[in-house]
């Protein structure tokens, strides 16, 4: 398998200009553990789990862990 087989749809992304709620609610509603930030069509950085876990307050963190954790 080469890392281009499993890609199916369009790449989940996140504009560099967008605030903290923007980006939880875009990890949570995909259920994704890392985003990467978009400027200018240009890929400028990744958001993590391990970020978010650093610099939001304890309960924003669990509630996100316990989203993307949840079974589908």
């Amino acid at each position: 398998m080469t890392a281009g087989q499993p890609e199916q749809g369009k790449p989940i992304t996140i504009d560099a200009e967008a605030d903290a709620d923007q980006v939880l609610q875009t990890m949570e509603e995909h259920r994704i553990r890392r985003l990467p930030v978009i400027d200018d069509h240009r890929l400028v950085g990744m958001i993590s789990e391990a970020d978010l876990a650093r610099h939001l307050p304890e309960d924003e963190v669990g509630h996100f862990v316990e989203v993307i954790c949840a079974a589908p």
